[in-house]
Formats: C-alpha cells, sequence, structure tokens
C-alpha cells in the first residue's frame, strides 16, 4: 500500500481498492477474507490522495479499478472514479475489473456503458472459469461492452473439478472467442490458505496448456501463469 486504498507492485501500473463488496465471494479467491478488512478508497480527499500518487509516478499509465467489485458501486461513483484517472494524459489504460458479466450480467446497462466509454481508456477485465457460464445474458453484456469499444478480456482460475480438463478448457476458450472476449490468463490457483482442494497439479496444467496450443488459434490462446509473491511478472507456468 502506498496510500489508503492503492497499492503498487508493478513501475507502470496500480490497483486502486474501490469496493468492499464484491458479486462473487469465490473460495479460491486473493481476498478471500480480508474483504471488509482492507482499507478502500471512500471519499473525495482519499480518492484526489491516489489521484496525486500517479500523478507524481509519471511510469504509472494503467490504473485497475478493483475492491470488491467496482461494479457493485452506483453509475456516479463509478464515472469518478473513471473519470478521476482517465483524465491523466500519463494514464493509456483504465480497467474496470469485474465479475458482473458472469454472476450480474443486467449491471451491464446501456447507461452504464456509454459512460465507461467516453473517456476511449475504458477495458473491462472479467473471469469466467466454465463454458456454461457464458449465458445469453452475458454474451448479450459483452457485445455491448464491444460494441462501444471496450474491450473485454478474460481471467481465468485453473481449478480442480471445474475446468481441470483439456476439452473442458477448450470449449471455454472457443465460447469466450465467440462472445469476442479474449482470453487473458489461465491463472494457477495463488498460494491462499484452506483452497487445497482446487489445486491442479502443475505438470498436469501444462498438458492442459499443450492441448489448448495445439487446437485452438493464437488470438483465443490466454497465457497460463503463476501470480508468485514478489516475482516481478506473472510467471509462465
Amino acid at each position: 500500500s502506498k496510500v489508503k486504498g492503492l497499492k503498487q507492485r508493478f513501475p507502470d501500473r496500480v490497483l486502486v481498492m474501490t469496493s468492499e463488496t464484491c458479486f462473487a465471494n469465490c473460495r479460491y479467491c486473493t481476498r478471500r477474507g480480508i474483504l471488509g478488512k482492507t482499507p478502500i478508497v471512500e471519499t473525495p480527499s482519499d480518492l484526489q490522495k491516489c489521484v496525486d500518487y500517479v500523478k507524481s509516478r509519471k511510469r504509472v499509465r494503467d490504473v485497475l479499478l478493483s475492491g470488491g467489485d467496482v461494479l457493485t458501486l452506483p453509475d456516479e461513483k463509478v464515472a469518478r472514479f473513471v473519470d478521476a484517472f482517465a483524465i491523466l494524459p500519463q494514464v493509456d489504460v483504465v480497467r474496470i475489473c469485474t465479475r458482473a458479466l458472469s454472476t450480474n450480467p443486467e449491471r451491464i446497462t446501456d447507461r452504464l456503458v456509454k459512460m465507461l466509454s467516453k473517456s476511449r481508456k475504458v477495458w473491462v477485465n472479467t473471469q469466467f472459469n466454465c463454458a456454461d457460464e457464458l449465458t445469453p445474458e452475458s454474451v448479450k453484456a459483452a457485445s455491448m461492452l464491444v460494441d462501444s469499444g471496450i474491450p473485454v478480456s478474460c481471467q481465468t482460475v485453473l481449478l480442480k473439478g471445474v475446468n481441470d480438463t483439456p476439452r473442458k478448457m477448450l470449449s471455454l476458450l472457443k465460447a469466450l472467442s465467440s462472445a469476442r472476449i479474449r482470453p487473458y490468463y489461465v491463472f494457477m490457483c495463488d498460494p491462499v490458505a484452506g483452497i487445497d482442494k482446487f489445486r491442479v497439479p502443475l505438470e498436469k496444467a501444462r498438458k492442459i496448456e499443450k492441448y489448448c496450443a495445439e487446437n485452438i488459434g493464437g488470438l483465443s490462446m490466454p497465457r497460463f501463469v503463476q501470480d508468485l509473491p514478489g516475482a516481478k511478472r506473472k510467471v509462465p507456468i
């Protein structure tokens, strides 16, 4: 943490904690058990301090709005966060990190999309873990964003019993591409206590990655990675 509600691990990007609430309380989540216990940006003064911090670090070009989930907030508060950073000339990307597309796609409204597309800097990062989650409502929500010029990417978590076979993973990647959602990362489970039942062995993950790479084009092929404490990058498996 650098200032209240802002974290920086990499030199070109920062994470801004906007909310204590998420659309899903995933048992395998890195932040499982800390929601409500980690400082978030609550006041205009808090937000201004985050903006000042970014302005003082000219290498920062990417701002992630997360929490919790920024889209659990009203449109007006979402706009306040987006506009505060999008207006900075050094910032090229403002990332909305949200589970709304898979868990509450009705949250993606015409009003919200119009607001998010205004700056031409917003990207949406979401999470789908199996093809069945790509319901017609989810596909429609993604289409609304993409049609308005907002790129949508997916960060999947490799989970035992959910998507840990080559065919299940390939099915997900095809469904994402069909919905114009870029398969971005497939993460090994983070080193979080109490989630051993979800962990997939590294060698099995490598076999899944190899199968997918041999059976789908590069545009639909995510990077399979580990997010290791202290590492300077997402580490390829």
